[in-house]
């Protein structure tokens, strides 16, 4: 008798990488059924956050809607309590966990002590744990003793831009892009030797994006020295700042496909989308050797995360990244997608036997 679809709740489910866990091209009966996300109240549509399914309340209301929750994102704004009558509601209700290490030092918090926290509750609490590097494995191996399974980030960017031709264009276009300065970007170590760099690599031209709050001095991570950094570049004649609104995610993909080469002045982190959507169109990551990035692919690096890059370094590599840029084609993310796709149902459908064999 043919078993019905198992029910999964992704936290969230409205994101490229929970959307791109099931099979690229849709059955009639699948294995698994991706729930969408709750609605948040008060909240217009697409937000996800702060996300209902992460309530204890609602776990229990929706008992008989769930058969499994995988959490990726979205804790840090709930308290140890929060979490821990949450992770009893989904004891209670028979529910499995299941959870996927992305970061283990969180990119959004200068202050990791809460964050450590939530993981010293949740990874040990799981039913289930996944990553996405074998590094990270390793680490959450040695922290808590338990060895999650590694599988590979999917693609970012739509299937019908992976590989795609990219738009012509003389030289070498190296971008920085500093966004909001979110807290794990440090870009000041990184310009100085950067803008060296470049000016040393015949064809190269640095281009620095930024949102305009960086320009403004009541923006809560306003940083003087980006400001004026920013204003000398600019007025340099050999720099082109800059300042855009956010990205939609066809301005950013379009973005990502006109440079050969994007630099993450990232201080600190453990996985990366960016990465991911910069394979996805031929785009090279520059970065530095920060959390395991370069177990992604993709990705080259200039040293230890802290240290600022030298000229010569920094010369080399983008001397390596006009060679050739790094190359991943649909068939292959397609495949990896029905990999990634088998792989979880699997577990899923594990967890749930599990659970009944226990009954």
């Amino acid at each position: 008798m043919t078993r019905p679809p198992v029910r999964v709740q992704h936290i969230p489910a409205g994101h490229a990488y929970a959307e791109h866990l099931r099979p690229a091209e849709e059955t009639p009966y699948p294995e698994v059924v991706h729930l969408p996300d709750p609605p948040v109240p008060g909240a217009p549509p697409g937000v996800w956050w702060p996300h209902p399914a992460l309530e204890a309340a609602w776990v229990r209301e929706h008992a008989d809607e769930v058969d499994v929750v995988h959490l990726h994102f979205g804790t840090e704004g709930h308290t140890l309590g929060q979490l821990r009558a949450w992770l009893g509601a989904l004891e209670e209700t028979g529910m499995p966990l299941v959870l996927t290490v992305h970061d283990l030092a969180h990119p959004q918090l200068s202050d990791q002590t809460h964050y450590d926290e939530q993981l010293d509750l949740l990874v040990p609490a799981a039913d289930a744990l996944l990553t996405l590097t074998r590094g990270a494995a390793d680490l959450v191996e040695r922290r808590w003793g338990r060895r999650p399974a590694v599988v590979a980030h999917p693609h970012v960017v739509p299937l019908e831009l992976v590989g795609a031709p990219r738009p012509p264009h003389d030289g070498l276009v190296v971008g920085l892009h500093l966004k909001s300065l979110r807290p794990n970007l440090d870009p000041l170590p990184v310009l100085g030797p950067l803008r060296a760099a470049v000016d040393r690599v015949a064809g190269a031209e640095l281009v620095v994006h930024a949102h305009p709050e960086v320009m403004d001095p009541v923006f809560a991570r306003y940083d003087a020295d980006v400001h004026r950094e920013l204003e000398r570049l600019a007025a340099d004649g050999r720099t082109r700042v800059v300042l855009t609104e956010r990205m939609d995610d066809d301005q950013l993909y379009d973005y990502l496909r006109g440079l050969d080469v994007s630099v993450l002045a990232y201080a600190w982190g453990t996985h990366s989308g960016w990465v991911e959507a910069c394979r996805d169109v031929g785009t090279w990551a520059l970065a530095p050797d920060v959390g395991f990035v370069a177990e992604q692919g993709g990705v080259l690096t200039w040293g230890p995360v802290g240290e600022a890059p030298t000229v010569e370094t920094l010369v080399g590599l983008l001397a390596t990244a006009r060679t050739a840029p790094p190359v991943v084609t649909a068939d292959q993310r397609r495949e990896q997608r029905g990999r990634l796709a088998a792989a979880h149902a699997a577990l899923y459908r594990r967890l749930l036997d599990v659970r009944e064999d226990a009954r």
